[in-house]
């Protein structure tokens, strides 16, 4: 009980809610050429959160897009911003495919699964 009563862990929102939290202000992300966001389009693989620090794990649609610096670097910022904590942004080696978008994008976006 007295984790509870720490006027430390009481600023401290539990894990799950922090990366539902980051997840949903990384809505507001967007890709500038197919004007959907990250999320929507499943470009961010992974959302961790540990001891004051998130740990992102991303991909870009192409690996030689040309807004990709600057999408990760606002993907940090964002996530940064909303959670207040470190927040690292590490590339990961998946090949991006349309069946990674969510389910309402894809159907938008004129394609079906």
């Amino acid at each position: 009980m007295s984790d509870a009563t720490n006027s430390e862990n009481a600023v401290l929102p539990p894990a799950d809610e922090m990366v539902e939290k980051v997840r949903t202000a990384l809505r507001e992300v967007y890709d500038p050429e197919l004007g959907m966001s990250v999320i929507e389009l499943g470009l961010i693989r992974k959302i961790a959160v540990q001891k004051e620090q998130v740990d992102l794990t991303m991909i870009l649609t192409t690996p030689f897009c040309p807004y990709g610096p600057a999408m990760v670097e606002q993907v940090k910022q964002k996530a940064q911003e909303t959670s207040q904590f470190v927040t690292k942004v590490t590339m990961g080696l998946e090949v991006w495919e349309p069946s990674m978008m969510e389910d309402q994008a894809a159907a938008n976006w004129g394609l079906y699964y």
